[in-house]
């Protein structure tokens, strides 16, 4: 037996840190924030289903379906009043969340139990609500987005004068400065904002449709009203907050637009790897430094060493996000026909830490650019080591200007 395993109390530690003794993701417990981690929470979601069911019926009802004003209360009155435990129970009996939760909902406000997602499919609430809940992730990703990007931007104004030593395959090349260097991060992260933009601005609602994309259960609600089923997709769309739906779906909207949102998303990793690895290899040459606070520890060992932690939690986060496109466009090319159950497990995960794993890296990301600290002395010292060779191009251009040839001048050689 392992001398790990004869220590006396691990079942009663158990007992006591119920949350530590059960496995949390990283991402939620050390580093995204807590308006990242509502937006995706099951109280957000559920609760946002709720919301869904209430929208569908009174507007049902505005078409003349025979619903009560009191239904639409006693739902709307209970839109956070969820009892997950017994939620939990009814899906482990009917194996199916959407009704589950349609039963848990009915359980609490029962007068309204008969109208509560009448005519839907699951969709309407599964679909509907992570389009909005990847609306909302990106409100919040944008303004974090902005900062970083003021932050920057005001560093590289700031040392817009400061001539440094370029680097070319990592060798030394010509002289550019501190703020020409800044502007290419700035740059980058400008196109992550443009590609967000473009992504929150594309998406539409998945609306009013039926099992397979078609909306004969609600021409079936509505007599064949071919106009009432056009005016509730209209009405439930706008009181969700969109302006368009998607004009065609399966039961799903296409998974494709998954692979654009996440794209968008990871694209910022792409950048903030970039960043940081710059930051990083100056911190190794000592001419820029992340913030390093008072109390910080380098390292338990070797009490002088100042690691550029920040930047490397973000290079480690950046390549987890880059890497969940894969799962995007898996799942959007392997969805048969109208619709395969087989994308569900992988979208909770895919969606969500990529979102969580994004504003993970906006949050240090911000920390860095208000901090960084550049090293004049070194910078300078360095240059000097290399301006004898820098000079070379200067020379070579005035003896071509004197009529010498660079092709065949025994100098060039």
């Amino acid at each position: 037996m392992s001398l790990l395993s004869s220590f006396p109390g691990e079942c009663d530690a158990k007992s006591r840190y119920p949350k530590e003794g059960t496995y949390r993701s990283p991402l939620s417990t050390r580093y995204a924030s807590d308006e990242m981690l509502y937006n995706w929470s099951d109280l957000k979601k559920f609760s946002t289903w709720r919301k869904l069911w209430v929208i569908l019926a009174k507007n049902e009802m505005a078409l003349g379906q025979d619903i009560k004003q009191s239904q639409l209360d006693d739902m709307s009155a209970n839109i956070f009043n969820i009892d997950f435990s017994l939620a939990a129970e009814e899906e482990k009996k009917v194996r199916h969340d959407v009704m589950a939760h349609v039963h848990t909902f009915g359980h609490c406000c029962p007068t309204a139990a008969p109208v509560i997602h009448l005519g839907a499919t699951s969709c309407f609430v599964g679909d509907n609500t992570d389009l909005i809940v990847i609306r909302d992730g990106f409100q919040i990703l944008l303004p974090k987005l902005a900062r970083c990007i003021d932050r920057l931007s005001k560093f590289a104004l700031e040392n817009k004068d400061l001539p440094v030593l370029g680097f070319t395959h990592l060798q030394p090349a010509q002289l550019t400065t501190l703020g020409k260097r800044a502007t290419l991060w700035v740059q980058d992260l400008l196109f992550d904002e443009r590609n967000m933009s473009r992504a929150v601005a594309d998406l539409r609602f998945r609306g009013v449709k039926g099992t397979t994309g078609t909306q004969a259960s609600f021409l079936q609600l509505f007599n064949n009203d071919h106009e009432k089923v056009k005016e509730l997709d209209k009405l439930v769309t706008k009181d969700a907050g969109f302006e368009k739906t998607y004009g065609v779906t399966g039961q799903t909207y296409s998974r494709r637009i998954d692979v654009d949102v996440v794209n968008a998303v990871a694209g910022l990793g792409a950048s903030a790897h970039k960043i940081c690895t710059d930051i990083r290899l100056l911190a190794n040459m000592k001419e820029l430094e992340e913030p390093f606070e008072k109390s910080q520890i380098g390292s338990s060992a070797m009490a002088y060493k100042r690691n550029p932690m920040r930047s490397e939690r973000v290079c480690s986060l950046s390549r987890h996000l880059t890497t969940l496109t894969t799962n995007a466009y898996a799942t959007a090319s392997t969805q048969w026909l109208e619709r395969t159950l087989d994308d569900s497990a992988n979208r909770r995960i895919t969606l969500s830490e990529a979102f969580l794993t994004a504003d993970a890296i906006l949050q240090t990301l911000q920390n860095i650019f208000e901090g960084l600290v550049p090293y004049p002395q070194i910078i300078k010292r360095r240059i000097g080591y290399e301006l004898p060779f820098m000079a070379t191009e200067n020379i070579i251009m005035a003896i071509c200007k004197k009529g010498g040839d660079r092709q065949v001048d025994p100098f060039f050689t």
